[in-house]
Formats: C-alpha cells, sequence, structure tokens
C-alpha cells in the first residue's frame, strides 16, 4: 500500500461551517456575505474579488471575537478517524482554505495535521481592517500547494489526494491522483473521480484504499 499525501479543503470539508459567515454574524453582514459565498462557490465569481469583497465587510470587528468564532466550529464527521488512517499507513495530511489562520492555527494542532495553508486578516488597533494580509490563497495556490507538499514529502503525484467541495478546489483536484468531492457543489461532483454525498468523511478511507 502506497503513502498517501491528502489534501482537503477546510470549510465545509473539513470543518461543517463557512468561517467567513460565522466572523459576517459578528459584524452583521452575514446575508450579504452568504450570498458572495454561494456565488464564489458556484464558479460564478473570482475567488480572489469575492474574498475580498466578503472580507471588507467585516472592517472593525474586534480581534475578541475569534475566540467566539472558533468556539462554533464542528469538525466534520470522520475527520479524525481519516488523519488517524493517513498516518498509520505513513502518509501526511495538509489542509489549504480560502479561510483563515487565525481560526484554523489551533485546530490544525489539535487535529495533529501535517501542514497548513490559509488567508491572515489584517489587524490594526485590536480590530479587523477589512483587508487581507499578503497573497490570497485562490484556486492556484491550493494546487500550487498539493505540488509543493507532495515534493517535500517524497509522494508521487499518483499518491496525492484532494478532497474538496467548491470551484476553488477544482485546480488542486485535476492535478492530484485521486480527486474526492465531497458533499460538493454539481460542477466539482462532476469533475471529481469519486463524489461523496454523504457528510462522514469515513467514505474517503475506503476510496483511498486505507
Amino acid at each position: 500500500m502506497s503513502r498517501r499525501l491528502v489534501v482537503l479543503d477546510v470549510d465545509s470539508t473539513l470543518i461543517e461551517n463557512e468561517v467567513i459567515e460565522l466572523l459576517a454574524d459578528v459584524a452583521g453582514t452575514r446575508a450579504l456575505v452568504a450570498d458572495v459565498t454561494e456565488r464564489a462557490m458556484r464558479g460564478e465569481l473570482d475567488f480572489a474579488q469575492s474574498l475580498r469583497e466578503r472580507v471588507a465587510t467585516l472592517a472593525g470587528i474586534s480581534v475578541t471575537t475569534f475566540d467566539a468564532v472558533r468556539a462554533q466550529v464542528k469538525v466534520t464527521s470522520g475527520v479524525p478517524e481519516l488523519i488517524a488512517a493517513v498516518h498509520a499507513g505513513g502518509g501526511r495530511v495538509c489542509v489549504v482554505s480560502g479561510g483563515f489562520h487565525e481560526i484554523l492555527d489551533p485546530l490544525a494542532h489539535e487535529l495533529v495535521l501535517d501542514d497548513w495553508k490559509a488567508n491572515r486578516l489584517e489587524v490594526a488597533d485590536g480590530v479587523l481592517t477589512g483587508r487581507v494580509e499578503g497573497p490570497i490563497i485562490d484556486a492556484q495556490a491550493k494546487a500550487d500547494w498539493l505540488t509543493t507538499w507532495a515534493a517535500d514529502g517524497g509522494f508521487d503525484v499518483a499518491d496525492t489526494v484532494a478532497i474538496g467541495d467548491g470551484a476553488n478546489d477544482l485546480k488542486m483536484m485535476a492535478i492530484a491522483g485521486t480527486s474526492i468531492a465531497f458533499d460538493a457543489k454539481p460542477i466539482v461532483a462532476e469533475a471529481a473521480d469519486y463524489a461523496i454525498s454523504t457528510r462522514d468523511m469515513r467514505e474517503a478511507i475506503g476510496i483511498i484504499g486505507l
């Protein structure tokens, strides 16, 4: 059995939530943000543009809200079991997110992920500015990180697995040896090698062959 590198999306894949919507609840902009998120997931909007548009609505939120948002995050059923199975086979599990390090970092440590990348929210004087700091993690960045992690870990591309649910995951899914659409938008389910319709990541264990 080959070692596997498994790379997962975060929002609505690794976790049940869309973190930017939880942040928008605090800002009172949930309806606006949810609409933009949905359009981006369907591939109707450029991700970087849509992210900037959504983050702009968060301007003025205190960084003290991060703890409350983290407390609402729920890990998707079967994720710990998938991670344990990959690690038992000598593989690695990484995640790459269009979401935010501020929420992801503690969760990544808790789940014992091997590496993770996400966006960073710009903060000034303890509040969000409404801007993203540094390069945006978009579809191309997700694909690039899968390639980088494969090279760094000595994995053949054939032994890489990409799991996601939105249009922003299509590029990394296209280059992975195995692509799995997880409770995904139709455009993603049609493009993937496999599609899981139930929200239980244990199903991926059998697909991967662990």
